[in-house]
């Protein structure tokens, strides 16, 4: 059966009453925001209004998956206005996004080379699922490791080493038959157990032909690798070794498939895969390395002072910190850059409070927020004055096109 496809913008809102969604999968995504609706885990919410009861995005962005096989993505809204049936659009969005998720530390998002993908029109699963597939068939190249296995077995002939008590109780009677312990030399380890168990799981969640083909072509290799029902434990306790390290892309892949929740952990099994980026932290990893890589001292996450110093408490930590130049923070937010007026009053007050603390608590009188620019807007700033000295610029990070952000970083470091 083929599987629904929806494409949602964040803050979109997806209706009950829409013919085109099932009532049990509303019933899932609704079950699955009330188990996760605490202040730390926002992901979507609940509302209703004339048209009916919904379901609306939040600034989390990423693929979720009903049971009953719809997948709903929400892609980062970096437009005032996005058509639907614009596919140049939606893959830009795309783009954009894949971009960013590359910026992440430790994620397998950071090697994918994603100019050899052909992502034109393709859902971001999919997308997951091809950079997967690409990274295995690397490891493969590279050879699957096998290792000396412990076996036992009752045969007709003796090997290895003989278990007496075992010998005893199975094989009073059958005196030609020997129950022994004994060591192979195989591939069906763990860690390719997992890789296996990873491939059988995105077979039924994959409804690319092309993706489908290839993991049927994995699993013919994998075919002498049986599948592990404890992945859970196993990834709690592994850790890769120079042995395997070439595995350790691959094995990011399968940790973020099979446990489903590694970005963003949530509760309760409502969904079949819920893979979920907060576009704030995605926002501040992205500008941060991009700046940082324009300035070798620059520091992210500096976190040296506190707003409180007796009793010590309350640590601070501005998202890019340059000593003695500047310190300036990033916030995913939507400003109305074409109007000013509508500018200056969607720069939230508290945001102005917390980069007046960071100033006055490193003296640095030059201060800055980074917001996403949006596509329609003519790249510009605005200034706050705090005092004599100390001055607040608001500055636009151009997410579709790094070579425009040349202005800002000129901003910061001149």
């Amino acid at each position: 059966m083929k599987q629904k496809q929806r494409t949602l913008i964040e803050f979109e809102r997806l209706y009950q009453n829409d013919k085109n969604i099932d009532k049990n999968d509303f019933g899932d995504i609704e079950n699955f925001i009330l188990k996760n609706s605490d202040e730390n885990a926002t992901f979507l919410k609940i509302g209703s209004g004339s048209g009916g009861k919904f379901i609306q995005a939040r600034n989390y962005v990423g693929v979720l998956q009903t049971k009953s096989g719809l997948t709903i993505e929400i892609l980062p809204k970096i437009a005032n206005k996005v058509d639907k049936n614009d596919t140049d659009k939606i893959d830009g969005l795309k783009n954009v996004f894949l971009k960013m998720l590359k910026s992440l530390k430790d994620f397998p998002f950071k090697s994918s080379n994603l100019a050899g993908l052909k992502t034109q029109n393709l859902p971001l699963l999919e997308i997951f699922i091809s950079m997967f597939l690409r990274e295995l068939e690397i490891l493969v190249k590279k050879g699957i490791k096998s290792d000396y296995i412990t076996l036992e077995n009752n045969l007709k002939f003796l090997k290895g080493k003989l278990n007496i008590n075992e010998q005893i109780k199975r094989n009073t009677i059958h005196k030609e038959r020997f129950y022994v312990e004994y060591s192979e030399f195989l591939s069906d380890i763990k860690i390719n157990q997992i890789i296996k168990t990873t491939l059988k799981f995105l077979y039924k969640k994959s409804n690319s032909s092309k993706n489908q083909q290839k993991i049927r072509e994995f699993l013919f290799i994998f075919d002498e690798v049986s599948t592990c029902s404890d992945y859970k434990n196993f990834f709690t306790n592994y850790v890769i070794n120079r042995q395997v390290k070439h595995y350790e892309q691959t094995f990011l892949w399968c940790k973020i498939f099979l446990l489903g929740n590694c970005f963003t952990p949530h509760k309760g099994d409502d969904l079949a895969l819920a893979l979920l980026f907060d576009m704030n932290l995605l926002f501040e990893s992205y500008v941060g390395n991009f700046i940082k890589k324009k300035h070798a001292d620059i520091r992210l996450q500096h976190s040296k002072k506190h707003l409180v110093e007796e009793p010590r408490s309350f640590r601070l930590r501005p998202d890019i910190f340059l000593e003695g130049k500047f310190i300036a923070d990033t916030k995913w937010k939507v400003i109305d850059q074409d109007d000013k007026e509508k500018e200056k009053n969607n720069i939230s007050q508290a945001d102005l409070y917390q980069l007046y603390a960071y100033g006055k608590k490193h003296e640095c009188d030059r201060l800055y927020l980074i917001y996403p620019k949006i596509d329609s807007a003519e790249q510009g700033s605005m200034e706050f004055k705090y005092d004599d000295k100390m001055r607040l610029k608001i500055l636009y990070f151009d997410l579709e096109n790094d070579s425009k952000n040349d202005e800002l970083i000129k901003n910061l470091l001149n």
